[in-house]
Parts: structure tokens; C-alpha cells; sequence
């Protein structure tokens, strides 16, 4: 029998959501992330190696197949010079997010998409405030194309930069979550 999926709203009401993050640093561990830029190659080179550790996540406890796009915005990306690989790591990243959920024994894991703090933010200078919109807008919309859930929001050190990031998830008109650093 299947059953319906919940939203991430319902969820909630009916008590608590987990959402295992941490594939970074956990890449990193395995060996397919190399520290520094940090960026989620994995999704492009590893998928399978991606999808088992989502697998992994989901066996640990996890409500939510949490996609792996965290730096990968176009900055991160430029640096590198990997800015043509943007969009096809970040839509990979959801695509396997969302074959995994659909394994979730009981009912299908939630999938949600995945922005992060930038590296380029400055709360003095409104260029840097209308490139990290630009950023966040393109990433919130292929999330949207994609059909995640919800959009993870996360580590952000500024609250303006976490509010940019907030109000380009509420025009695509999908649920956020949002959190801070310290």
C-alpha cells in the first residue's frame, strides 16, 4: 500500500522532522571531497557514492533526503573553474535525492533542496547583496524545477544574507527552512 506524501507542514504538526546533514564534512571522510573549495563534485563524478550516503542518512534516522548542493553556487564554482558545471551538479544532486526518498520503506522520504552562505557577501556593499540574490534566485528556481519539497537555507553569518535567501524561496512560493551560524 502506498501512502500519500506528507508535507513538510504536516510533518511538523504532527511532531518532529529529521533532517541528517553533514555530507561535507562526511564526502571529505570517504575521500571524494577535497578541502578547501569544498564543492559537491561528487553529484557529477560519485553518483552512486552520493546515493549510498544519502541511503546512509536515511538508515541513520533521516526524514529528509537533504540534497547535497551546499557550496555549490556559482561563486564556489568560479573559483574553481567549474562555473559551466553549476547547474548540472546541483540538478544531479536533487535528482538522486529524490530516487533515494522514493526507497524510504514507509513513506517517501521528503526531498529538500540545499543553498548555503557565500563566500562573497559584504553587508556594505549592494553589489555583493544583488550578486548572492542572483545566486540564490537561479539555485531556488532549478530547485523548484526539480520538485523538491522544501529548501533548506543554511549557515548563513549575516541575517541580511539569510533573509535574501528567504525571500527568493518565497517567490518561487516553496517552505524554507533557515539557519544561522554562530
Amino acid at each position: 500500500m502506498v501512502v500519500a506524501k506528507r508535507s513538510l507542514e504536516q510533518r511538523l504538526k504532527e511532531g518532529t522532522v529529521i533532517v541528517g546533514e553533514g555530507y561535507l564534512f562526511e564526502m571529505e571522510r570517504r575521500g571524494y571531497l577535497q578541502a578547501g573549495s569544498f564543492v559537491p563534485e561528487v553529484a557529477l563524478e560519485h553518483p552512486e557514492v552520493l546515493k549510498q550516503t544519502y541511503r546512509d542518512y536515511m538508515n541513520a534516522g533521516s526524514d529528509v533526503v537533504l540534497a547535497f548542493t551546499y557550496n555549490a553556487h556559482r561563486e564556489k564554482m568560479r573559483i574553481i573553474g567549474k562555473e559551466d558545471l553549476l547547474e548540472p551538479l546541483n540538478r544531479s544532486a536533487i535528482r538522486l535525492a529524490k530516487e533515494v526518498a522514493k526507497e524510504h520503506p514507509i513513506e517517501e522520504a521528503l526531498v529538500a533542496g540545499n543553498i548555503s552562505n557565500t563566500n562573497i557577501f559584504d553587508p556594505q556593499d549592494p553589489d555583493s547583496k544583488e550578486k548572492v540574490r542572483s545566486m540564490f534566485a537561479e539555485m531556488v528556481k532549478w530547485c523548484k524545477e526539480e520538485g523538491v519539497d522544501f529548501i533548506n537555507a543554511e549557515t548563513f553569518y549575516y541575517h541580511e544574507e539569510a533573509v535574501i535567501a528567504l525571500e527568493e524561496i518565497q517567490k518561487q512560493d516553496l517552505p524554507a527552512v533557515v539557519t544561522l551560524g554562530l
